[in-house]
């Protein structure tokens, strides 16, 4: 067999024991025809196992730079290999190896164990997202204070990029005295008892998962009250829904749990987020700090945290003057719709702006802006341009209405026994005086913006499309992507706001639905024309549109409109009436 594109490496320390493995080792891989790195380290004064072992992902790091066109192959040096089969040298996974403690098929990965790889024998290809594995690993095992071993660094970087890697795992049978057949054994594992001195003294990872998952109390509560709600009359059923939402109950009832996991890291999590939320910029760098010095972070951690930091940036105005504000701040690291909350109310005001739980109880007095979030109005709220998804709801009709979004979500204030409002528009309408772009010559393409719901579609696009993300929440981010609509000919989204934000521009858009997905986004799709007739615009619906938009002809959907300076004046004094009434309430 040809092992050209096979590199196997391992490292052993100056000591009789070692050495011995190392010859042996050496023996058996010229013997297979593998070529191999097997390299002597020198024990420094007062190094333990631990402080050896994290040299590991250094090492395998090199090896890889060394070798960007080989798979590389670390093995430990007390292990041996009777052959090396075919399916592990030609594997066209990101990574191979055995899972913890060579766990069998029915018990592999997190069941009952903290880690999920065995580090005795793995394998990495030569893909752009392999490499990412062990220079992730590499770059927190240097910068880490912690005292761990080479596991704990793989299983970090493992954690932070499982998302993006393929993954190929040896059968537990393949370990020579494991399984019920050594028919297909071929590796040799070998153990100097150091794993059992430092068990408790290094550190360790807790269980990522586990068995059977039980429904928690919260979740059995949330099954109930839908099920009471379905047997009620509709009115009582809105009239309930109204209390429950107000009260802040359905926070209680549909807040995220935390998932299983190492606890200390969950808890480090939300430490970082409250302290964002609460603007106290030193502790929240502290905290950042001490968890990337810790863990590296996973896709969600990184957005959790970059959202911690624009919490940060609202509440840390230089003012003594507060706003408590209303907005939907997931998923992090926030969706572009929502996010414009913070940022067009904090442009009407040098106070600081601190965020209001939409779902929870508001024991403050509080501005609730844009977005569809009209069933979470509460007695205390102030309501500027807040809109409804569906007008099969009663609303809190006890809040101080000065503005909603358009004349339907005015009609179900109006039924549920509040007052009459006559002040429309989506405050979103207001970005083209905020974040003032001027749009010169196009690039002669076309932009897809898609509703964060249905960023996992497949779909085919033509060659003259580029997609933009719409997951932003940092005012940074949000001029950035505003900057590159500017840029198109056209703008073609799913996503509710950034059509809103091209009729605010001036930028020809056409708003869209995709065929056997009409129903991802929540609502009954009364908010397209309630947001337009509330800023003087023809109603609109989204069109559906097969999922290979090479076949559609988007010039026929595409409109050109934009919002009259009178409406954009209209919203600007609502914001300003809002933030005036709560600063009187102060």
């Amino acid at each position: 067999m040809d092992y050209k594109d096979v590199i196997v490496c391992s490292f052993f320390t100056d000591d009789d024991y070692y050495r011995a493995h190392a010859d042996n080792l050496r023996k058996n891989l010229e013997n297979l025809g593998l070529a191999y790195e097997l390299r002597e380290i020198q024990k420094q004064e007062g190094e333990e196992w631990p402080d050896i072992c994290r040299k590991k992902i250094g090492f395998i790091a090199d090896v890889c730079a060394q070798h960007p066109d080989k798979k590389v192959f670390w093995i430990d040096v007390d292990c041996n290999l009777l052959s090396i089969p075919d399916y592990v040298v030609n594997t066209t996974a990101d990574l191979i190896g055995f899972t913890r403690g060579f766990g069998p098929a029915l018990k592999i990965g997190y069941e009952g164990r903290a880690r999920f790889w065995e580090p005795c024998f793995w394998g990495l290809n030569t893909t752009s997202q392999a490499r990412k594995l062990i220079v992730d690993a590499h770059n927190l095992e240097k910068a880490s204070t912690l005292r761990a071993t080479d596991d704990y660094f793989l299983e970090e970087a493992w954690r932070a990029n499982a998302a993006n890697l393929t993954f190929q795992i040896i059968p537990s049978g393949c370990v020579v005295g494991r399984g019920n057949s050594t028919q297909n054994a071929f590796f040799t594992f070998g153990s100097s008892g150091n794993v059992a001195e430092f068990k408790g003294k290094v550190e360790q990872h807790t269980r990522a998962g586990g068995g059977k998952k039980k429904k928690s109390l919260r979740a059995r509560g949330l099954s109930v009250a839908k099920k009471i709600e379905d047997l009620l009359p509709s009115g009582t059923a809105r009239k309930l829904r109204r209390m429950v939402d107000g009260s802040g109950i359905t926070g209680l009832l549909v807040a995220g749990k935390a998932p299983k996991g190492d606890p200390a890291r969950t808890a480090s999590l939300n430490s970082i987020l409250a302290e964002g939320k609460n603007g106290t910029t030193e502790s929240l760098e502290a905290v950042v700090a001490k968890f990337q010095a810790s863990y590296i972070p996973t896709k969600v951690e990184a957005n959790t945290i970059d959202a911690a930091k624009t919490f940060s940036l609202y509440a840390t105005k230089p003012a003594t003057e507060e706003v408590l504000l209303a907005w939907w701040p997931r998923p992090f690291p926030g969706n572009f719709g929502d996010w414009l909350s913070p940022l067009i109310v904090s442009n009407y005001t040098d106070a600081k702006i601190f965020h209001q739980s939409v779902s929870r109880v508001a024991k403050k007095d509080h501005i609730i802006g844009l977005g569809s979030i009209g069933r979470f109005i509460k007695s205390n709220s102030i309501v500027c341009g807040t809109g409804i998804s569906t007008d099969d709801l009663e609303l809190n009709n006890s809040a101080e209405y000065v503005s909603v979004r358009g004349p339907i979500t005015a009609e179900v204030v109006k039924k549920s026994g509040g007052p009459d409002v006559d002040s429309f528009g989506d405050p979103g309408i207001l970005l083209s005086r905020i974040i003032p772009i001027t749009r010169g010559a196009t690039n002669g393409r076309l932009a897809l913006v898609r509703h964060f719901t249905h960023l996992a579609i497949p779909l085919v696009k033509p060659a003259n499309m580029d997609e933009l993300d719409v997951l932003v929440g940092h005012p940074t981010d949000i001029r950035a992507l505003l900057e590159e609509l500017n840029k198109y000919d056209a703008v073609v989204t799913s996503a509710m706001h950034i059509y809103i934000s091209c009729q605010s521009y001036g930028i020809p858009c056409a708003l869209i639905t995709f065929d056997g997905f009409e129903d991802a986004v929540h609502g009954n799709g009364i908010k397209y024309r309630d947001y337009s007739m509330g800023v003087g615009l023809p109603a609109i619906n989204p069109t559906a549109v097969a999922l290979d938009l090479t076949s559609v002809n988007f010039d026929d959907i595409i409109k050109d409109l934009v919002v009259s300076q009178e409406k954009m004046d209209e919203v600007e004094d609502a914001i300003r009436r809002s933030l005036t009434i709560l600063a009187n309430k102060s």
